[in-house]
């Protein structure tokens, strides 16, 4: 199973439940592992990892524990994944396709074996054969007088889906049974999977058809199987393994044991997992288990724990079931968020804002039931063993290409070192230098005062914040041009037509000279060709403060860029004193007058300063505004009124207003020396209703703020 958001509310603690609401908490309970069951076994989407659904059931095993007379039969405890899907015609198994009971210590092992031996009343300590708990799709196949008649998933355990189609396409499913001894009718299971090799080449496949790629190997399998198309299942690579059987007319070994009977399904023409081993004790299963864990990075293949079962098949039967699961056999999980692979190379990525992200390109591996191939190293002090709070993490040991390493997933968190196995570290690896060029465009790359990232400069020409960065230019906020939205920016850039903010001025000039003109793109013409260049050119002038705020600089959002415009007044004198800024800089600090003066705006500050001067001391961001402005004409700032009916008042509009946009509203009353607020508080001079204005309306006559129609409102700025 997969991730998703954990639950929004902290459960109760199980000691304090009391039986009323122990009943109502085994029922929430109830309803949220159905609905994972049914995402896991029909749908093929887990939306948990199987640690988290672990837990849950976990959580209603000891709270049936404490409240035993609220167990009924369809606790979770007492089911078996979910019903068949309608897709499928329904097989009822004839033996029962029933769940395994988890461990996940030592310690429980040793009582799994403790209770065999009581439940037997037995000294001897059973054999115990211990195989690799592979994690794919349960799978049980009829066969009569050796042909293969059905094949069925496993589904709530007692009815499945006929699949038989599609697995007669399995290459590693045997039509016919090999061999003499040969029941007149048999069930034998297994696990259908993937390899981690065939499924990432399948998901490049995917990406490569413009489909969803799966979130790991399980679901690739699951999927696979589960198709109404058997020639899509065909051209699946999927195998099986086998490892049990439901059904038996009769054994076809003498005194039949576990492990006896993996052998005969060798012979019989299966596959049988090479690794699984007759252990003698439970310290001989755990060496075993520990021996799986540190190979499991290195299988072809996904496992997520060891199985352990009794051997000798006339003690499983004494044994029997407990609710849901066999007494005799137990599944020994992993923990399920971290493995152990290797750190192949560290690449740098550059994100959409700038920031330069170190990236560990591993050995894939799965872990929290995703396969792994890159894992975040956050910042350069994370690879230098350093915390966000400056003390170590991992007692100091630093990241290496080379290095073996220990990743893990927990919920949401995209997969991270942990840890480094020091003994195995290459004796030529050395420290990780970390970039001071953006390596996608060449910029200054800078680490902020009090920060942890390193940002490329270069807004305005890296190729790699491009796309997002001209999605922020065309926003509401900055030159808000209609019929650029994200979707047609990121195709323009695609094709080569917008790279640079200047290149939307001189879109219309470029397709006059095109071959292909715009109007015979795929969705465009005559009219809506010449509506884009139409609002175009309606923004070929623009406000300072949204020219400002539509660079993108780092810290300069709508309220910063106002403030900015406010204070310079013309476009020419801002650059002109960010460009003596960035000119006063030294290694030594900026003690030019324009620094100075910049850091002396009410609202700005060090850190915002610092941005904007960076800004402008990438002589490559100073070329591609000048371009800009060779297309556009940017108008000085209209002073604010300080001596209007509003100035100093806060003001806050509500509903749909008819007489004018939001954003004209809004700049209107900032004009006049007003505040505009998003909320009603007692701080409210006014709220302006428009058209089925709701809580804030309310919230104000309850307050007995004075509330003002649309007309009424420009009535009182007019007067002004």
């Amino acid at each position: 199973m997969t991730k998703t958001p954990k639950s929004k509310a902290t459960p109760p603690d199980i000691a304090t439940l009391t039986k009323a609401k122990a009943k109502v908490e085994l029922m929430r309970l109830s309803l949220e592992m159905e609905a994972h069951n049914v995402a896991y076994y029909q749908k093929d989407a887990p939306k948990i990892s199987d640690a988290e659904y672990d837990a849950l059931r976990r959580r209603v095993e000891a709270i049936e524990a404490k409240f035993p007379e609220l167990v009924t039969g369809s606790s979770p405890t007492l089911t078996v994944g979910a019903a068949p899907s309608r897709a499928f015609a329904k097989v009822q198994h004839a033996v029962p396709m029933l769940s395994l009971g988890n461990a996940f210590s030592d310690e429980e092992v040793a009582e799994f074996v403790e209770r065999i031996q009581r439940f037997l009343r037995i000294d001897e300590v059973p054999a115990i054969v211990a195989e690799p708990k592979i994690d794919g799709l349960s799978l049980s196949l009829r066969y009569e007088h050796g042909e293969l008649v059905r094949a069925a998933t496993r589904g709530d355990g007692f009815t499945g889906e006929d699949v038989t189609a599609n697995v007669r396409t399995i290459d590693d499913i045997p039509n016919r049974l090999k061999g003499k001894a040969i029941p007149a009718a048999c069930e034998l299971r297994g696990e259908v999977y993937m390899l981690k090799s065939d499924f990432l080449a399948l998901n490049k496949r995917q990406e490569e058809a413009g489909e969803d790629p799966f979130a790991n190997p399980r679901n690739s399998a699951a999927g696979s199987l589960r198709q109404k198309d058997v020639a899509i299942t065909a051209s699946r690579p999927l195998k099986f393994f086998a490892y049990a059987w439901g059904e038996m007319s009769d054994y076809p070994i003498d005194e039949p044991t576990q492990h006896g009977m993996l052998k005969w399904l060798d012979h019989a023409g299966f596959t049988v997992n090479p690794l699984i081993t007759l252990c003698h004790g439970v310290e001989d299963a755990l060496k075993f288990y520990r021996k799986i864990g540190e190979e499991r990075a290195s299988l072809g293949y996904d496992i997520d724990g060891v199985v352990y079962k009794v051997d000798r098949i006339d003690w499983q039967a004494r044994l029997g079931f407990a609710g849901r699961a066999p007494r005799w056999a137990i599944a020994h999980k992993f923990a399920a968020e971290q493995a152990t692979t290797v750190l192949e190379k560290i690449d740098i990525q550059v994100g959409r804002t700038g920031a330069l992200t170190p990236v560990a390109r591993l050995t894939p591996v799965t872990v929290g039931g995703v396969v792994v191939a890159n894992a975040t190293l956050h910042n350069e002090d994370y690879i230098k063993g350093v915390g966000n709070d400056g003390q170590p993490i991992r007692d100091g040991v630093d990241i290496r290409e080379g290095d073996t390493v220990v990743i893990q997933r927990a919920g949401d968190v995209i997969p991270q070192v942990v840890s480094v196995v020091m003994e195995k570290r290459p004796k030529d690896a050395k420290p990780f230098a970390f970039p001071t060029k953006c390596p996608v465009c060449g910029s200054h790359a800078i680490r902020e005062n009090g920060e942890v990232v390193t940002r490329c400069t270069g807004a305005l020409i890296c190729p790699a914040q491009a796309v997002e960065r001209l999605k922020h230019f065309v926003s509401r906020l900055a030159f808000d041009i209609d019929g650029l939205g994200d979707k047609q920016i990121q195709e323009f850039y695609d094709d080569g037509l917008i790279m640079h903010p200047v290149d939307i001025f001189t879109l219309a000039k470029r397709d006059a000279r095109a071959e292909k003109k715009l109007r015979d793109r795929e969705g465009f013409g005559e009219v809506s060709v010449r509506n884009l260049f139409a609002a175009i050119d309606a923004r070929r002038k623009i406000e300072l403060n949204r020219l400002i705020f539509a660079l993108g600089i780092r810290h300069i959002g709508e309220g910063n860029a106002k403030l900015l415009a406010r204070h310079y007044g013309s476009f020419n004198a801002f650059r002109d004193a960010m460009l003596a800024a960035a000119a006063g800089q030294t290694a030594e600090g900026n003690s030019s007058e324009a620094w100075q003066d910049l850091n002396n705006i009410g609202g700005v500050g060090e850190i915002v300063a610092d941005a904007v001067v960076e800004f402008f001391a990438e002589k490559r961001n100073v070329k591609a505004l000048g371009e800009l402005l060779d297309e556009i004409e940017v108008l000085d700032v209209e002073q604010a009124k300080s001596d209007t009916a509003i100035a100093g008042k806060t003001v806050v509009f509500t509903g749909s207003l008819t007489k004018f946009t939001r954003d004209e509203a809004k700049a209107a009353a900032e004009r006049l020396s007003a505040k505009v607020a998003g909320s009603v508080s007692k701080k409210t001079d006014y709220v302006v209703a428009g058209e089925d204005a709701g809580s804030k309306l309310k919230k104000a006559t309850e307050l007995g703020v004075k509330v003002l129609t649309e007309d009424e409102w420009l009535a009182l700025i007019e007067a002004t």
